[in-house]
């Protein structure tokens, strides 16, 4: 099978707690507590491996919890080469309000990456690179890397032949998006960092969208939360339209609609296959209250509910 690695540089222990309800000031007891490796690329590799892919996990991790992710990933039957660093792994922690029907993330910092481990990860992507058909960068840079450090990856993974998925946000991909990765995924507000303005309509979006495209970026996704999302590819649009659905957690569905659609580009699938599998996939995790998971029966329901229209 197809390789698909993914790179984490701030992994995670995911923590998620489940309340009937979460008052501020307020002693709350919790009624269900899940706890999974995570990290936006650690999530695309469960969902991956959900979906039946070959996948293989690397990034940073460090101290206790670092262990812990390694330990977690390595159960769950997902192959990992991390690069060990000092300092500990970051938490982060979804507090799930049933009552009210939202989702409150506290996100850790995590660990400094010094000068040393970042050529230590450059490494380490090129020799995965090597044997992967795809390569997923996915989340927020950690403290003490560069701006850049995602665009010299993702130029290390072209030159090994793979493709690169590039998901993040701010600096890290307006500087990543000139190393011309073949997939990116920014939402509404992303996109208007991109091109310079903010988009006051969705039409606004295409011609900057075609551009991207025209710079050598192969496939551009701009994601509308539960509306679905804007696809582009080969110099053509297309308007993508999620099933309905009433969600658990909404947490993660962005990093599954990265995995089917990197689990869909392995396979060779065409675009608007793949788009399917990928809308499927983002709207399949929002029904579990665990990010970055999937019910492999959900996707192949939701899969015939997606909309494709071609617009361009």
């Amino acid at each position: 099978m197809a390789l698909i690695t993914t790179v984490t540089l701030n992994a995670a222990i995911d923590k998620t707690y489940v309340l009937d309800s979460f008052p501020l000031g307020r002693v709350s007891r919790v009624s269900e507590m899940i706890s999974v490796p995570g990290g936006k690329g650690i999530n695309v590799a469960r969902v991956v491996s959900q979906l039946g892919g070959s996948v293989k996990a690397t990034g940073f991790v460090g101290g206790s919890n670092g262990d812990y992710i390694v330990k977690e990933l390595g159960n769950a039957g997902i192959d990992n080469d991390f690069v060990t660093v000092e300092g500990e792994s970051r938490l982060c922690l979804n507090m799930i309000d049933i009552s009210a029907g939202t989702s409150t993330e506290l996100l850790e910092p995590g660990p400094i990456i010094t000068a040393q481990q970042i050529e230590a990860i450059k490494d380490k992507v090129k020799r995965l690179a090597a044997d992967s058909v795809i390569v997923a960068f996915s989340g927020s840079l950690p403290k003490g890397a560069p701006a850049a450090l995602y665009a010299d990856l993702v130029d290390i993974a072209k030159a090994q032949g793979a493709k690169a998925f590039l998901d993040t946000s701010g600096d890290a991909l307006i500087e990543g998006v000139k190393a011309r990765p073949f997939f990116i995924k920014p939402n509404e507000d992303e996109i208007g960092k991109l091109l310079g303005r903010k988009p006051e309509r969705e039409s606004d979006m295409y011609a900057g969208m075609m551009q991207l495209m025209e710079r050598g970026v192969g496939c551009v996704v701009v994601t509308l939360g539960a509306a679905g999302s804007v696809a582009g590819y080969a110099g053509r649009l297309y308007r993508i339209r999620a099933p309905r659905i009433e969600a658990i957690n909404p947490v993660g569905s962005g990093d599954s609609f990265v995995a089917g659609m990197a689990v869909a580009v392995a396979s060779g699938e065409p675009v608007e296959q793949a788009l399917r599998l990928a809308t499927a996939s983002g709207t399949a995790n929002a029904l579990n209250a665990q990010a970055g998971d999937v019910r492999v029966d959900d996707v192949r329901r939701l899969v015939a509910q997606v909309q494709i229209e071609s617009i361009v």
